[in-house]
């Protein structure tokens, strides 16, 4: 462990989860539908059939990952909180044995000397608010703020770190521009219309952790660091276009107060006559922040490319003009993401330039890699390129800090194998091993990798 950096005395070293990947229990106690057991149960939808109806059972299991992450060593466990199983339909009556299930997670979690990082919205959106518009509408905001309010009045006394959304460009844009995402919409006005509206119940949520009283209130985003395929004048402009849908759509109004200069040149006719922006609306998402989560995974090449679509009645608002390309040279995970762990470095140093003091402190909140893992003649899962990855990437974390950016903690992406959305199970990200026919957990060698460098901070 001697080659590995030390981090600052207070830094937070954690493990991170979603509600709809791991919990199952989907038919459970109240719990009512959400727009990912639609989309999982589409014929088409998702890889093999697979469904998050049983995931990794930690609904009736959570004691035995509590217990996973208090050997782990880890100071704070990020897990989200599924909408439907709190407010079955979205908006209307409360679910007490929803609440009571975090309640028990939460106090099981401070029994362990572990804090909670709540993430309230982590994409399993009720299905009742989809089908009166989803995130189109501006409705579904102020339904998250109410269901804000009533989780951080049941938790807020014990949970210190709360999250609004995690990565909302997947919900806005893999969701309902590409289709890859629940609900499987593929537009473009609507699309805009639901970062906007994801933006709007951000603020709103905001307004109603703050008026309940809990310590850090932050935002979680997946930014990509973008490169240009050539240093061709079209491969640039194409970048400037990419960071504007991954990046600047999201960071713009959250930390400046504004929306992007160059949403004109990414979106052309989509861009216009948006009435679904309000009077007031950037005041409401530009509330300050306690933190900025920046979920990290790797850097995309980009190179210039023409429309797909035509028509722009029928385009699609990720289509700008752009095209990922490979990056040559770079090891691959079992994602085919080119693994280049400097340009996290490089990204956070590149946000600290462009909003100085306006930015928070960071969190990474997910960090991580599938790999094609394989169960040993001993039983153990010797993941060594997971763990050169994570190794790395704190290495890089470390020279970010050394730059000036102030970055406070770091979640590894995941506890637990689980359901990888539309690639079903079929990709592991864990660095506890699940077997999904017998819901056997088996720490992985990343698992005890981790823990060591927890355990060397303090030695």
């Amino acid at each position: 462990m001697s080659d590995l950096p030390r981090f600052p005395p207070g830094f937070v070293f954690g493990a991170a989860t979603a509600s709809y990947q791991i919990e199952g229990a989907a038919h459970e106690d109240g719990r009512g539908p959400s727009i990912w057991d639609t989309y999982s149960h589409t014929p088409g939808r998702v890889a093999n059939g697979d469904t998050g109806d049983v995931a990794c059972d930690h609904y009736h299991r959570y004691p035995e990952d509590v217990a996973l992450l208090r050997d782990l060593g880890v100071g704070s466990y990020r897990f989200s909180v599924a909408w439907p199983r709190i407010v079955p339909a979205g908006s209307g009556p409360v679910n007490p044995k929803g609440l009571d299930f975090y309640s028990r997670l939460v106090d099981a979690l401070l029994a362990a000397g572990v804090e909670p990082a709540v993430t309230l919205y982590h994409w399993d959106l009720p299905q009742a608010l989809e089908d009166r518009g989803g995130w189109r509408v501006r409705e579904t905001a102020e339904r998250f703020a109410e269901y804000t309010a009533v989780v951080a009045g049941h938790l807020g006394d014990r949970v210190p770190r709360w999250i609004t959304l995690n990565e909302p460009w997947c919900s806005a844009f893999l969701g309902y521009s590409v289709g890859r995402h629940a609900p499987g919409a593929q537009e473009g006005r609507g699309a805009l219309a639901a970062a906007h509206h994801l933006l709007v119940g951000h603020g709103l949520a905001v307004q109603a952790l703050r008026a309940a009283g809990v310590r850090e209130v932050g935002i979680t985003l997946n930014l990509d660091h973008h490169l240009p395929a050539t240093d061709s004048d079209a491969d640039r402009a194409a970048v400037v276009r990419a960071d504007t849908l991954h990046n600047l759509v999201w960071t713009e109004p959250i930390l400046a107060g504004r929306y992007p200069d160059t949403e004109e040149e990414t979106w052309g006719e989509l861009i216009t006559g948006q009435d679904f922006r309000r009077d007031g609306d950037l005041e409401l998402i530009g509330r300050p922040l306690d933190f900025l989560g920046v979920n990290y995974y790797r850097p995309i090449v980009v190179a210039d490319a023409p429309h797909r679509e035509g028509d722009p009645a029928l385009r699609v608002a990720t289509d700008n003009r752009c095209t990922e390309v490979p990056m040559p040279g770079v090891r691959r995970t079992a994602m085919g993401w080119p693994v280049a762990p400097g340009t996290l470095a490089d990204l956070l140093t590149d946000l600290k330039e462009q909003y100085g003091d306006a930015l928070p402190p960071v969190h990474i909140t997910e960090n991580g890699s599938a790999e094609d893992d394989e169960v040993s003649p001993d039983g153990a899962v010797h993941d060594t390129d997971r763990v050169d990855y994570l190794r790395d990437h704190l290495t890089a974390l470390r020279a970010a800090i050394d730059a000036g950016v102030d970055v406070r903690g770091y979640y590894v992406w995941s506890l637990l194998d689980n359901f990888e959305w539309a690639f079903g199970y079929g990709k592991r990200f864990g660095i506890v091993r699940v077997d999904y026919a017998t819901e056997r957990r088996v720490p992985k060698d990343s698992y005890h990798w981790y823990r060591r460098l927890i355990d060397a901070q303090g030695s």
